[in-house]
């Protein structure tokens, strides 16, 4: 079983029901999913991109990613509907945990001049996006292979109704939220 997962259990889920006075442990805030997107707009005149992104997701992540395709054309993009145009990978359950915790505890520290992350990036019922510039914060990554900084956008789903009980969640799970 997942430390995260042990900690929101003993920890995190009294001190929820504490502060919004839940009267039914199944109303408190859980984490649902994570949604690992990373945006290719070069796969469009390289396909080779496509297939390094994967792999690196893939080690990242530990599970295969799917590969996206545009939906409709853009022509001032030189982009056709049904053209691969990125990567991603939905965790759930044990991988969720094990990212999140690699994620908060090993990557994030890793940014250059890191402060924290923003609170802003609520959705207003509870689920949180952050944006990471290069994927060489994961320790995974080969360093020697790689042969573009590409950037991905992490989702958190959680089951919180408000952007208050999923901050809070996300805060006592140790997300480092900027002051």
């Amino acid at each position: 079983m997942p430390r995260l997962v042990d900690y929101y259990k003993t920890d995190v889920v009294p001190k929820l029901t504490e502060k919004f006075r839940y009267g039914n442990p199944m109303e408190v805030p859980r984490l649902e999913k994570v949604i690992i997107n990373m945006g290719l707009g070069d796969a469009i005149e390289n396909i080779k991109i496509l297939d390094s992104a994967s792999e690196e997701i893939g080690v990242i992540t530990g599970q295969k990613p799917v590969i996206t395709k545009a939906r409709k054309s853009i022509s001032n993009f030189k982009l056709r509907a049904g053209v691969p145009i990125g990567v991603k990978v939905t965790l759930r359950r044990d991988r969720m945990y094990y990212f999140l915790d690699k994620l908060m505890a090993v990557a994030l520290p890793r940014v250059r001049d890191f402060k924290g992350v923003s609170p802003k990036g609520f959705d207003g019922r509870g689920n949180y996006t952050l944006g990471i510039k290069e994927q060489i914060i994961f320790p995974e990554v080969n360093y020697d292979k790689i042969d573009k900084i590409k950037g991905m956008n992490i989702t958190i789903v959680t089951t919180a109704r408000t952007d208050e009980e999923g901050m809070e969640l996300l805060r006592l799970l140790g997300m480092p939220f900027r002051a």
